[in-house]
């Protein structure tokens, strides 16, 4: 009797395992979640901040991250999406490629976050880019324009001017109002933003018959250009266009005012920083920078306004910049796909974001092309006067 009390007793230890594996989802076959859910999980959204907040870059990545952080608390004060609160998961790269890869498959793997927003630059996107890819989450530039960027898969985006959109618009600008008809371009060579713009500014020269009388390169790192200039002063260009970052065109400038020169320089959103002034000084007065946005109060519509004001109110009375607000406009794309799909599996929004038509925004109107690149207008042509970012035109793009 006690041995068939036994087995009776292993009997039901054995059934009631095999019933308790059963509703616990395991079981001998483990089931998984469909490719691109696992990041989804949990209570809360999570949305990664690839950029910098130290290093040569980090005037870009700590306004990006302004920008997240603003549209985070807005929609969180707004009750969340689908039931669930927006979270901004930081990290900081340096301004190092090798680290920017890093944390990427930090944010991917260990964070599990279902969109990335960054990098502000071209290099460091174009380094991370293919591992957004390949784990099929989403990565949303709002910052790089340089080329290559999109074409890297159908998870990469951006919501910034395009380099190839605002180059020839200037270009032309420069050639009809300005009356350019020579220039000088520098190109720094360690720099893709930068070998990438000069490309694109030499077809529009030479599309708007403005001549490129010298040519030199330069190194992002590099303090002393003496030799450049030295090179370029005696070819009497109308203009300068310096294609690489604010740190070496402010100490460019510097180095040009020395040596007596009077041209100003002309360059895209890479020289979009109070660095440009702090290097410069008084050598970067009147040098022009275009952009996706300019906080112009005067003519911001209301949606925009309400923007200004909340980051000033939060930043010592300070003017947002394109980097925060395109870092709060990236956040609110993806909040909007998500809305959309009624999921935060990336595969699932992925497919609602590349639909953006006529989306507006604070930094403007955005439309995502068939390559998910954006179309945005006007282009905000900037000049420093005295010491400060000014709005000094608009370029309206056909």
């Amino acid at each position: 009797m006690k041995k068939g009390k036994l087995w009776l007793l292993l009997s039901l230890l054995v059934i009631t395992a095999m019933l308790l594996t059963g509703c616990g989802g395991g079981g001998g076959e483990e089931k998984k979640a469909p490719e691109g859910e696992k990041a989804a999980e949990g209570g809360d959204i999570k949305i990664g901040f690839l950029g910098a907040k130290t290093g040569g870059h980090a005037a870009y990545g700590v306004e990006t991250l302004k920008g997240m952080q603003m549209a985070a608390k807005d929609i969180n004060d707004a009750g969340g999406i689908n039931g669930k609160k927006i979270v901004i998961v930081e990290e900081d790269h340096g301004s190092k490629v090798s680290e920017g890869t890093t944390v990427t498959q930090k944010l991917i793997t260990r964070d599990k976050v279902v969109a990335i927003v960054g990098d502000p630059t071209t290099g460091i996107t174009k380094a991370a880019a293919p591992i957004a890819q390949q784990n099929k989450v989403v990565l949303l530039s709002a910052g790089a324009v340089g080329t290559g960027v999109v074409e890297i898969g159908d998870y990469i985006f951006r919501d910034t001017l395009l380099d190839a959109v605002a180059a020839p618009a200037v270009t032309k600008y420069l050639g009809e109002k300005l009356g350019w008809k020579k220039v000088a371009v520098i190109t720094s060579m360690n720099n893709d933003y930068s070998v990438g713009l000069t490309k694109l500014f030499k077809e529009a020269l030479a599309a708007n018959k403005i001549e490129i009388v010298a040519e030199q390169s330069i190194q992002d790192g590099d303090q002393n250009f003496a030799a450049q200039v030295t090179a370029i002063k005696g070819k009497n260009p109308d203009g300068i266009i310096f294609t690489g970052y604010y740190t070496e065109g402010g100490l460019f400038m510097k180095e040009a005012r020395k040596q007596g020169m009077k041209a100003v320089m002309v360059g895209g959103d890479g020289l979009l920083s109070d660095v440009l002034m702090k290097m410069g000084a008084e050598a970067v007065e009147g040098s022009m920078v275009y952009c996706g946005f300019a906080a112009d109060e005067a003519k911001a519509g209301e949606k925009t306004k309400k923007f200004i004001e909340a980051y000033k109110a939060g930043n010592n009375n300070v003017l947002p910049d394109m980097f925060s607000a395109q870092g709060y406009d990236a956040v609110m794309l993806i909040a909007d796909a998500i809305k959309a799909a009624g999921s935060d599996v990336p595969e699932k929004f992925r497919a609602e974001l590349a639909k953006t038509k006529d989306w507006n925004g604070v930094s403007g109107t955005i439309t995502f092309q068939e390559n998910r690149e954006p179309i945005k207008s006007p282009v905000f042509l900037l000049e420093v006067k005295e010491g400060k970012f000014a709005v000094k035109d608009t370029v309206e793009v056909k």
